[in-house]
């Protein structure tokens, strides 16, 4: 079978909470038989990391990550400290990091100010390949493909060969065990915001506070703060920088303004 084929492809696609365990081995199967091991999080910002459909974790039962070894998924704070967490909120495509820092296909000027200080030590790795997977609602999520060989630090020849394929095995696994395990919808079915939610927003977006708003708005602070509420329960956002980009994505406001 060739590095990127059509069968590889629909063995790592995930239709039904069934087919976590085989996309998930046929995965695995990909990574080994190349020399390397992969690390799929479906959500960085979530602690959890993908299960199969009966809840049983992915990263020992499949992924060969024993309870024995300090593995990425039991740290609390990776979402947080990890270069490779960070660079995949910059990225779109893939790259491979070591110590020396983050080597792209394509420059990437903001890859180049990530702190990559202890890098073994946070990134759990001393180097790898990692996928970027961007979905819709503003989650990331991604895998990284660590070399088998734990002394391997220069990954520049496999990442030239390998990146392309590498990427789509782990695109594809990533975005459609999202769309099957989501248990709850990203966003409720009434998330359509009036237009004093998203004039709120706006401005909230551009750094106003809720009393610069009330001012410009002329209304009271209470109003302006019921409207941002509103909308945060409408987009499911925990806090007020979440409910700007959630309205963001879905193109009620720009951030770019």
């Amino acid at each position: 079978m060739s590095l990127l084929s059509q069968e590889n492809i629909d063995a790592v696609r995930v239709s039904s909470p069934a087919e976590i365990r085989p996309a998930a081995k046929a995965l695995h199967k990909i990574a080994m038989d190349l020399g390397y091991r992969a690390a799929p999080a479906h959500d960085i910002a979530d602690k959890r990391t993908p299960v199969d459909g009966d809840g049983k974790v992915l990263a020992i039962e499949v992924f060969g990550w024993g309870d024995d070894e300090r593995v990425w998924w039991r740290n609390s704070r990776i979402a947080l400290d990890s270069p490779l967490t960070t660079a995949c909120r910059f990225e779109g495509q893939p790259f491979w990091a070591n110590a020396q820092g983050f080597h792209t296909r394509d420059p990437n000027a903001y890859l180049q100010s990530i702190d990559i200080a202890n890098f073994e030590q946070r990134a759990m790795t001393r180097a790898c390949i990692a996928v970027p997977v961007h979905l819709p609602f503003g989650q990331i999520g991604a895998v990284s493909f660590n070399p088998l060989d734990k002394e391997r630090t220069d990954l520049s020849e496999d990442f030239l060969r390998l990146s392309d394929a590498l990427g789509l095995y782990a695109r594809t696994f990533i975005a459609t065990y999202v769309q099957v395990m989501g248990s709850t919808q990203a966003l409720p079915p009434e998330s359509r915001l009036s237009k004093r939610e998203v004039e709120c927003l706006r401005w909230a977006a551009i750094g106003k506070t809720d009393l610069e708003i009330s001012m410009i708005m002329s209304r009271s602070r209470a109003t302006v703060r019921f409207h941002i509420h509103n909308a945060a329960t409408k987009l499911n956002a925990v806090n007020r920088s979440q409910t700007v980009f959630k309205a963001a994505q879905l193109g009620y406001i720009s951030l770019h303004n």
